[in-house]
């Protein structure tokens, strides 16, 4: 499996770019939730396949969702963290 790099580094280096730093500020919460998904799917020690399999989908799906492009339900994100050992919880604040 591929090693996750330094979120905060690699963020940092993303927003020098301006373009980056104003998709960042529109799209910035998704693509930290699927930095997360990434994550935990790689501390599970399971693949994009694996996890594709649990959820009926295809890993170009997992792929997808991990990358940020693609927005995520409620009911996906309970299974994500269903499969990965975690519960999921949103906060209003």
């Amino acid at each position: 499996m591929k090693k996750l790099t330094n979120y905060e580094a690699d963020l940092e280096r993303f927003l020098k770019n301006k373009h980056n730093r104003e998709y960042y500020e529109a799209y910035g919460k998704q693509l930290r939730v699927a930095y997360r998904l990434a994550e935990l799917r790689q501390e599970a020690k399971l693949s994009q396949a694996q996890v594709a399999k649990k959820m009926g989908t295809k890993q170009s799906n997992i792929a997808r969702l991990e990358s940020g492009e693609q927005n995520f339900t409620y009911e996906t994100l309970d299974k994500l963290a269903t499969i990965f050992g975690k519960k999921l919880e949103i906060n209003f604040v």
